[in-house]
């Protein structure tokens, strides 16, 4: 089995190429060898074995470990949007650390995200504050599903500058857990976010998509 290191490399790598791809005005014949080269590879990947990550989900949820968001091989590094592991995720790093139950992650929206000129699109804002809040729902170790998210744009969100996201608990009402976050850009708060999750039994998280 291939690993884990090299996996996250190569998605690195990919997302290098969407993202110069998105931003470089390429000449016929560079586009054209970009796309033999695409389909030789997807090709190629579509020989080599399924990923079950269904499988790697329920093995880390029986784990010792839990619910971690960001241990590798667990299939959690493999989601949309702050998976380090799939080459379409955005440039998310979120500090874990501390005892308390607040995010802070670091974020750069680059040029395959933007949305108007020098913008970002306003559903790649909406998603990655769904996966910044649902770094609270790891740390707190409790498996829930995104129930509902609220976004207000304050300011034009920039593409290719740092962002600082922070998301927190606020308030709990039996199986609803309520976060807020806020996405500054050099201190001043361009978008900010309310969402509520719906906790489930970790033996029901992975392969049951509706929680209720």
């Amino acid at each position: 089995m291939p690993s884990e290191v090299a996996r996250e490399a190569a998605a690195a790598a990919l997302r290098d190429l969407n993202h110069a791809f998105a931003e470089q005005d390429a000449d016929d014949t560079q586009l054209a060898e970009i796309a033999r080269q695409a389909r030789a590879m997807a090709a190629a990947l579509d020989a080599a074995p399924r990923r079950d990550r269904l499988a790697l989900m329920q093995a880390a949820i029986g784990s010792a470990d839990g619910l971690s968001m960001g241990s590798a091989g667990s299939g959690f590094n493999d989601r949309a949007v702050a998976g380090t592991a799939n080459p379409t995720s955005a440039d998310i790093e979120a500090d874990l650390g501390g005892l308390d139950t607040d995010i802070v992650a670091r974020v750069v929206l680059r040029r395959a995200f933007e949305g108007a000129p020098g913008r970002a699109h306003g559903g790649i804002v909406a998603a990655v504050f769904d996966d910044v809040t649902g770094f609270v729902i790891g740390k707190l170790r409790e498996p829930a599903f995104t129930g509902e998210l609220t976004v207000r744009y304050v300011k034009p969100v920039p593409i290719e500058t740092p962002l600082e996201m922070r998301a927190r608990l606020v308030d709990r009402e039996r199986r609803k857990l309520f976060i807020t976050a806020e996405c500054r850009d050099d201190g001043d708060i361009v978008a900010t976010c309310k969402a509520t999750y719906i906790t489930v039994d970790p033996s029901r998280f992975a392969g049951f998509p509706d929680p209720r």
